[in-house]
């Protein structure tokens, strides 16, 4: 059982990466999260010169309530700071609590502050690649991103924060909303190949259902 679960989430894990190549972009935008590897790559990036300069989005979700002392963007913050990255060439949005509001939210900040990126490196969790990138092209549409993430496997994922099942539980979750939030209008559409829909659906049956929504009987 352990090696068939092993197999059906890392088909499903594949399926969430996007493997862009990164080139020279006009920021980094991270979306934060209760996994502080994500900033720590992204400020990685920043300074390996792909950036002038990092837009840190994140307030407090259901994952990281009463994990930091502040929110998910000011703790992403002093982790880039702690590795280098100067505190002029960081810019903070704390109030976002899901994918849409980091992306709607710092279109706003952006805004406010007069900058018009039209090149984006967004930094996210590995198995969050493609719901980043297709909930982004849907609230801000025009704009050329490539996607990046800590390059660290599924089987090294794990730790004090994920747990094993926890991971799983939040990809199967994500492959769900992949398919269903285009509907709803907040995200572009992907194709999902059969084989990694069966995986989902073999996950779901073994019990991987803690991060699903719920969704609405056929012909209601």
């Amino acid at each position: 059982m352990a090696s068939q679960v092993h197999s059906l989430a890392q088909k499903v894990w594949n399926y969430h990466l996007l493997n862009d190549s990164l080139e020279k972009s006009d920021c980094i935008f991270v979306l934060c999260s209760n996994d502080v590897r994500v900033a720590e790559h992204a400020a990685r990036l920043f300074l390996d010169g792909y950036a002038p300069y990092i837009i840190f989005s994140g307030g407090v979700g259901e994952l990281t309530n009463g994990m930091f002392s502040r929110s998910e963007a000011e703790s992403f913050a002093l982790v880039a700071v702690d590795m280098g990255v100067p505190d002029d060439c960081i810019l903070i949005e704390p109030q976002s609590t899901n994918t849409g509001e980091n992306v709607l939210f710092t279109r706003a900040l952006l805004e406010e502050k007069g900058l018009d990126p039209q090149q984006f490196i967004l930094v996210q969790k590995p198995f969050m690649e493609r719901r980043t990138y297709a909930t982004f092209m849907q609230q801000w549409p025009g704009k050329q991103i490539t996607v990046s993430s800590p390059p660290i496997s599924f089987d090294e994922y794990p730790n004090e924060q994920l747990t094993y099942s926890d991971v799983i539980n939040v990809m199967v979750g994500d492959l769900q909303r992949i398919r269903d939030y285009p509907a709803q209008g907040y995200s572009i559409s992907q194709d999902i190949p059969i084989d990694v829909w069966q995986a989902f659906e073999f996950l779901v049956e073994l019990g991987f259902n803690e991060h699903l929504i719920k969704t609405k009987p056929a012909g209601s």
